[in-house]
């Protein structure tokens, strides 16, 4: 005869309900995707009637698990010294709602990109994986990406997605976002677009924004003016820095497609000071779509990123990892949020 159900559920009992072996009851409830999604939805079913819920301490014993994946934030300059991009800080809630979703525990810390954060993770075994947020300088950061690809460290990352990257990516469309910011300057009518971010491979987001705005330019037959391209990192005061630079130089532009709306908000304290109005001097566009873009004045048009499939796909990416499926790199559309800050 079967196993009939224990007064305390266990595996077991939902392998017997589901006609599947135990192994597979384990394999569904921890979100393999080795496991198919009518079987996995049958077992989470028939787990949910039971009230029956993992028992952490045992199946890490099991497994050598500790079923807690690490969140590293790092470092970047802000306002208020939190030190956090508040970019990273709104896609925070989808990572770890997805964490619960799939029975783990989310470990998150703060480092700095050239401490040996990337040592310590690997050594310490205080998770299964580890989802990194944000990187300053990326030449300094790929060497301890590197790093971790030679120790087999199961990682993702959030950032620039390209054939070369290392590791597991998850990023925005960065390129079609740049495009679609530029064409809609254009479209309004701007011909001497600015770009305020570092334009290099030490920020190759910020650089694939950039191309995708010549691209822009160029489908509409205008020249991107290299002057016109003035490095900033993801800070008001850079932001302001960088606008009051341009200024300072006598540039002509009628507008400025900024790579964060950190650097966006800055810019725009300095046009004002300088006595232009926006839109109507100097249309301005910002990046991520940040709650303060929508407080300004005039409230800023920006490019808004997908954060809760973002935080879905880290979680998701890394756990395939885990449990050593394969897991591609992944690219996510970006869409403009147009307010008054571009509005004719």
């Amino acid at each position: 005869m079967g196993r009939p159900p224990s007064a305390k559920p266990t595996s077991f009992d939902i392998a017997y309900l589901a006609g599947v072996s135990q192994p597979t009851v384990s394999r569904a409830l921890r979100g393999s995707k080795s496991v198919s999604a009518a079987t996995r939805a049958n077992i989470e079913r028939i787990a949910q009637e039971l009230n029956y819920t993992v028992d952490k301490n045992a199946s890490s014993l099991r497994s050598q698990r500790t079923h807690t994946l690490a969140l590293l934030f790092f470092e970047d300059p802000t306002p208020d010294e939190s030190m956090i991009n508040p970019f990273f800080l709104s896609m925070l809630g989808s990572i770890t709602r997805q964490c619960a979703l799939k029975g783990y525990d989310l470990l998150i810390s703060f480092q700095q990109v050239h401490n040996d954060w990337h040592v310590a993770y690997q050594d310490s075994h205080r998770s299964d994986g580890i989802i990194l947020l944000g990187y300053g300088d990326y030449q300094l950061y790929r060497t301890k990406l590197e790093h971790l690809v030679e120790m087999d460290t199961k990682f993702v990352r959030w950032g620039s997605v390209s054939d070369d990257s290392i590791g597991l990516t998850v990023g925005s469309d960065n390129i079609g976002a740049g495009e679609q910011a530029g064409a809609h300057l254009i479209e309004i009518g701007r011909r001497c677009i600015a770009f305020l971010g570092d334009a290099s491979d030490h920020a190759p987001e910020f650089q694939d924004r950039y191309t995708g705005l010549c691209r822009a330019m160029r489908t509409a037959g205008l020249a991107p003016d290299p002057a016109l391209q003035t490095d900033a990192v993801s800070s008001e005061e850079s932001g302001y820095a960088a606008a009051r630079a341009l200024l300072a130089r006598g540039a002509r532009f009628d507008a400025i497609f900024a790579a964060s709306d950190l650097i966006a908000i800055g810019a725009m304290r300095a046009l004002a000071e300088a006595g232009l109005a926006m839109p109507r001097d100097v249309a301005i566009i910002g990046f991520d779509d940040i709650p303060a873009a929508n407080l300004t004045s005039p409230t800023l048009t920006t490019v808004m990123q997908d954060m809760k499939g973002a935080g879905e796909l880290l979680v998701e990416a890394l756990l395939r990892r885990i449990d050593g499926a394969d897991a591609e790199r992944t690219v996510l559309p970006a869409r403009l949020i147009k307010r008054q800050s571009t509005a004719v």
